[in-house]
Formats: structure tokens, sequence, C-alpha cells
């Protein structure tokens, strides 16, 4: 099973659109994760239209529209893996140790909010992963996103992928 992790696309805030990379990757992914921060309903729209499934949460810039349609955590399996996905998870230190706790029964966290993409193992266990943003690199050396591999109960092939500059 093939996935591909975004968050903070920030349309039209900070690009008028997804980049046609990502786009693609929305087609060809068996599951598309997005961890907030779309900013834009048609965005939404768009993913839901053009992916096999769709599994997303709002994030602090999302407005009641969005709110409405997405919960705040979303919990789910995917190959035998548990998953959990927020936007925020607080400061980067003593992330893992809060997610620990915060995210107990919970294999993969898929988070966003910073921009920066991260992809640590929790002293417990978690594997916790952001996909920085396809649309706004803020201080990152380029916008990005994340795919990986469900396949026996694993997480395979994490990938985080840089899109050229615009």
């Amino acid at each position: 099973m093939k996935l591909l992790m975004l968050s903070d696309t920030h349309i039209p805030l900070r690009a008028k659109a997804l980049p046609p990379q990502v786009l693609a990757e929305v087609e060809a992914a068996d599951v598309v994760l997005h961890a907030g921060d779309w900013v834009d309903e048609a965005t939404l729209d768009l993913l839901e239209e053009r992916s096999r499934r769709l599994i997303g949460v709002w994030g602090n810039n999302d407005a009641p529209g969005l709110r409405r349609r997405l919960p705040e955590v979303a919990r789910f399996e995917l190959g035998g893996l548990r998953f959990a996905m927020i936007h925020e998870t607080g400061a980067a230190t003593g992330r893992e140790q809060r997610c620990d706790r915060d995210f107990p029964d919970t294999d993969v966290l898929v988070f966003g909010h910073s921009h920066i993409p991260w992809d640590t193992v929790s002293p417990g266990g978690l594997r916790l992963l952001n996909p920085g943003s396809p649309t706004d690199r803020r201080r990152q050396p380029a916008c990005t996103y994340l795919t990986a591999a469900v396949a026996d109960g694993r997480l395979t092939d994490v990938r985080l992928v840089p899109l050229p500059p615009r």
C-alpha cells in the first residue's frame, strides 16, 4: 500500500495550487494523509476527488468549514499498523516523550504545523513523521512531502521528497 503524506498546504495563502508533482503523487497513492492547515476547502474537495482514499485533520489555520468536515485527531489502521494524525504536537523539545504519552497504542503518528520535516522514533517505539509543506518551505531548503509503503504490518520506504523551486 503506497502512502502520500502532506501537511500545511495553505492554499491560496502560500501558493495558488498544489504543484503538479504532488497531484501526480495523489493519484498514484493508495492513501493520502493530510495533517492539516489546508486553509481552502477547495483543496480538500480536490484531494477527495482525485485520491483513492483521503484521511485528513484540521489545523490551526483552518476555518470552521474545514473543522466541520475534518476531525482534530484521526486514528486509523492501514495494513496492520495503527496510525494517528494531528496537526500540532508542540515544541520539538520533548516531542517524542509527549507523543508516547498522548498516543499510546499507536505505531505511526503523522503531524504537521512546523513545516519542518521530521522522522524519528520515540523511546516507546512510536514513529513520528512530519512531511513538511509542499507549498511553503519557510526556513527549509525546499518544499517537501513524504511517501511510504505499508506491507505486512510494517512501514517501509519512507522517503522525504523535495520539490524543485517554483
